[in-house]
């Protein structure tokens, strides 16, 4: 399983002998004397930059891109800004790429629709969870059509946000809101991370989308594909809350829980598998649904384990 990396402190880090060395002696109270650490890059799978004062080798950032490993870098604000990523990550880059880039507009529609059902059922799982109104939602993952023409996925958000924190229909949803907003935008932020390393990985450019168009954001196909994994962000929030968070702006005692997201449980067709794993078979699903292989792109269902 692949680890998360966090570092919000002053450090310096490098490459030898595929091992990523720490060394933490640039910050204030450090003593000297403090051993680097290290730690096996094939172990990793993201690595989180929250502060300034971090330095990276070019030896580091070429060994993060050969092995697919996500660079997610945050802003002033302390929220991931930016992501590194390689620009080629599979043997059959070049196939599975123009397979993509030809995909018909019926396939893409199909796919959507399998991606929306997929969300609204996981959703309705965590709502069930957590006691809150789930039936609709189950309905409506049921009525899902090719390209979601009737909007169901909007119609599923409305109902799932507003009973999100309890059942009297008090939360709002919107990205510049007070607590648990911050959180959630967080945890997104980490799940678009792994979703775009996979796609990359599974051969296929996170720029060309099934549903979103933008021709300034670089990351559609991802945002596609992470619909579906959203209530895993959403569901450790709840249970954060539940276990006697503050419901207060993002602080560091919230992001490491947060930084959780990649290792949670998933249910998968092989078992439960850690959610990056789960992730990296759905996106090689979707590859083999561009080149003609497969009609159905898996996603795991969201379950609990407590």
């Amino acid at each position: 399983m692949k680890r998360t990396l966090y570092f919000g402190n002053p450090a310096y880090l490098s490459c030898r002998l595929d091992q990523l060395l720490v060394d933490r002696r640039a910050e204030k109270g450090i003593p000297e004397d403090t051993p680097i650490q290290s730690v096996p890059l094939e172990d990793v799978g993201l690595i989180v930059l929250d502060h300034k004062q971090i330095t990276l080798t070019h030896a580091t950032l070429q060994a993060c891109n050969e092995r697919n490993i996500a660079l997610l870098s945050c802003s002033s604000n302390h929220m991931p800004g930016g992501l590194m990523q390689p620009f080629f990550g599979h043997t059959r880059h070049r196939a599975i790429l123009e397979a993509q880039l030809e995909s018909s507009k019926p396939l893409r529609k199909q796919l959507w629709a399998q991606t929306v059902q997929a969300k609204l059922r996981n959703q309705a799982a965590v709502m069930q969870h957590f006691e809150r109104p789930f039936v609709p939602l189950e309905l409506w993952a049921s009525k899902v059509r090719s390209g979601d023409e009737g909007n169901l996925e909007a119609r599923g958000a409305a109902h799932y946000w507003k009973f999100f924190l309890d059942k009297k229909g008090a939360f709002f949803r919107e990205p510049e809101g007070p607590p648990p907003n911050d959180w959630l935008n967080y945890g997104y932020s980490i799940l678009r991370a792994l979703v775009a390393r996979a796609l990359v990985g599974s051969g296929l450019l996170p720029a060309w989308g099934l549903f979103h168009r933008n021709k300034y954001n670089p990351f559609c196909l991802a945002d596609d594909i992470m619909e579906p994994f959203r209530p895993w962000a959403d569901a450790l929030v709840l249970d954060m809350l539940r276990r006697g968070f503050a419901l207060e702006p993002l602080r560091k005692s919230i992001k490491f829980e947060l930084l959780g997201i990649p290792q949670a449980d998933a249910k998968t067709s092989l078992g439960l598998r850690p959610l990056q794993l789960a992730i990296e078979q759905s996106t090689a699903s979707l590859a083999q649904c561009f080149l003609g292989e497969s009609k159905r792109l898996i996603y795991p269902q969201w379950i609990t384990t407590a």
